[in-house]
């Protein structure tokens, strides 16, 4: 991700192809542009690959001035939630946000029911998420690559699914909310070292604009 912000005219021109891909998610829409665009969104794409969080970003991609509305707006919230939750590491990314948590501040080893601790992390996430009522959340869980496939894809999900659930209790509507399980398919760090293993079992959270706050940042653009 080092280099987003230098390729963000780039993002700019994928999202004037994402609305040809309309019954796809936004992971598919972010690959999907990487080969249309050439050879210099393609290598973006070709590290979206391995990352579905950028992925999912590159896809949500308005552009433009209205884009630059809603950067203005996840600044603000990117902000709030690392004051709020200094547990989780908050990034921000294009048009969206990032936010990781290591699975060992979520879960035990091996579990996707959430201790209390992660409660009252997520707790704290809750409140700001739902200050900005006007984003879409996606969920994603990712394993180590320890255990069988199978098994470590279905950990994710139960994972993703549990925190899905969690958030939803505190208020966040469902619909704002989409889950996704990678299992130990997308590795972010090296998975041959104990730490890096640790570090691969995460959730992600990705906050993105909805359409409202889309609408209503295109208004304020134009005025």
């Amino acid at each position: 991700m080092k280099s987003l912000w230098k390729n963000f005219v780039m993002f700019m021109t994928a999202a004037l192809l994402v609305s040809a891909c309309a019954s796809m998610n936004r992971t598919q829409k972010g690959a999907v542009v990487g080969t249309a665009t050439g050879a210099a969104m393609g290598a973006i794409i070709g590290e979206a690959l391995d990352n579905p969080a950028l992925g999912a970003i590159i896809g949500a991609t308005v552009g433009g001035a209205t884009g630059a509305v809603i950067g203005n707006q996840m600044d603000k919230q990117a902000a709030e939630i690392e004051q709020a939750v200094p547990d989780a590491k908050v990034e921000r990314v294009g048009e969206g946000i990032v936010v990781e948590f290591a699975n060992n501040i979520l879960f035990g080893f091996d579990r996707y029911d959430l201790s209390s601790e992660a409660q009252g992390n997520l707790d704290k996430l809750v409140v700001v998420l739902n200050e900005y009522p006007d984003t879409d959340i996606e969920i994603q869980g990712h394993t180590d690559s320890s255990g069988s496939e199978s098994y470590n894809q279905t950990l994710s999900e139960q994972r993703a699914a549990s925190v899905s659930s969690y958030l939803i209790s505190g208020g966040i509507e469902n619909l704002r909310i989409n889950t996704v399980g990678f299992g130990e398919t997308t590795p972010k760090y090296d998975n041959s070292t104990g730490e890096g293993r640790a570090q691969n079992r995460r959730v992600e959270f990705l906050i993105t604009a909805n359409e409202k706050m889309i609408s209503e940042a295109a208004e304020e653009a134009n005025e």
